[in-house]
């Protein structure tokens, strides 16, 4: 063996990676090598690839080397299994975070969506018009360095016109194919800013609080509570809850069906019972209570209870008509003892699809 010709030769001792990175760079660079992995497959099958871009009105970070990375990896994999994989950069002009960037900037971020139409809502868009490419140099060197092989010069952008109409296209293609269609969705709301907000942006602003939570109690009905035994007897619910506003519109109580539930009465009155989880049953009756009977939440599920609020009778979400199905317990595999995860509304709302519950809204 060690007469042939070697294939590669031995790397160098010491070993630099970051010199090793620079050349191989500069490599790629001086032998057009994304350019010629491209023209190799100019006949084969088309991959396509859709870059979701960057917003360049700030700085690039750690995290965005994980995921451009991730991007290269995929039409890497699939030009060098015989497919054209072409590779069109973009840049990400519209949305929240360059809107908020501007307000920053103006001193007008308290002031929302009123403040902006205060400043011009022309002037304010060519503002955010101004800031979007502010740190693309950055982007670009960031892209390059990382090996993401994409065509840089012939970026999109999703502010041009071109693009604008290639969305309303896409749009009406799919309304023409009959896969449009309007239905109901929870959604975060920018109260100042007068809009919704998505998943992203409201995790870009995430922070701990501490929310105060309310205890109310959901009386049921006449119906309901002789099927657990206490007929002629005020039994009520007690639903915990951090976002009390949704109390409003509320039309259905979740409860866990594993979790052991406990009916209670207070020691100092014969005609009322209340229904909890028994482990909150010492943080609700420090001092003791009369324990009458336990079940499980599969056993509430389908009681009937009166509303808080009611200012108006339900619509069904699917018929625009009025239902019967609200203000009813129903099983939620998402609530424990401890805490009320955040995604409850949409929870509750994708249930309610399913269910064909009703909406108070």
């Amino acid at each position: 063996m060690g007469s042939e010709k070697e294939i590669f030769p031995a790397p160098p001792t010491p070993f630099v990676f970051s010199r090793a990175e620079k050349e191989i760079l500069a490599f790629w660079k001086e032998r057009k090598i994304y350019a010629r992995t491209l023209e190799q497959r100019k006949t084969a099958p088309k991959f396509v690839f859709y870059e979701g871009p960057p917003t360049a009105n700030g700085l690039p970070h750690p995290g965005h080397c994980l995921t451009r990375t991730v991007k290269d990896i995929i039409p890497r994999y699939k030009t060098m299994t015989g497919y054209y994989c072409e590779r069109k950069a973009g840049w990400d002009t519209h949305g929240l975070p360059v809107e908020i960037e501007v307000c920053k900037e103006l001193g007008i971020l308290e002031g929302g969506k009123a403040a902006i139409e205060s400043y011009g809502v022309e002037r304010f868009n060519r503002a955010c018009i101004n800031s979007v490419f502010r740190y693309q140099r950055e982007w670009e060197e960031l892209t390059e360095r990382i090996g993401f092989w994409v065509d840089l010069d012939a970026a999109y952008v999703t502010y041009h016109q071109s693009y604008v109409e290639s969305v309303w296209w896409a749009l009406k293609q799919l309304f023409d194919a009959g896969l449009l269609y309007r239905g109901h969705k929870v959604v975060w709301w920018w109260a100042q800013g007068g809009t919704a907000l998505s998943a992203g942006e409201v995790g870009e602003g995430y922070r701990e609080t501490d929310d105060p939570a309310i205890t109310v109690g959901f009386p049921l009905t006449a119906e309901s509570a002789p099927r657990l035994g206490f007929g002629g007897k005020s039994v009520e619910l007690l639903v915990w809850t951090t976002t009390p506003w949704t109390l409003l519109s509320n039309c259905a109580a979740a409860v866990g069906p594993d979790i052991e539930y406990t009916l209670v009465a207070p020691q100092d009155t014969e005609d009322k019972v209340y229904i909890l989880a028994s482990a909150v049953l010492p943080r609700y009756f420090p001092e003791g209570v009369r324990i009458l009977s336990t079940l499980r939440g599969r056993d509430l599920i389908g009681l009937r209870y009166e509303p808080l609020f009611r200012y108006a009778e339900p619509m069904s979400l699917t018929q625009n008509q009025p239902s019967n199905k609200h203000w009813v317990i129903i099983p939620g595999d998402f609530v424990d003892t401890e805490t009320l995860p955040p995604p409850l509304a949409k929870t509750i709302t994708e249930y309610a699809k399913s269910r064909v519950l009703a909406s108070c809204v």
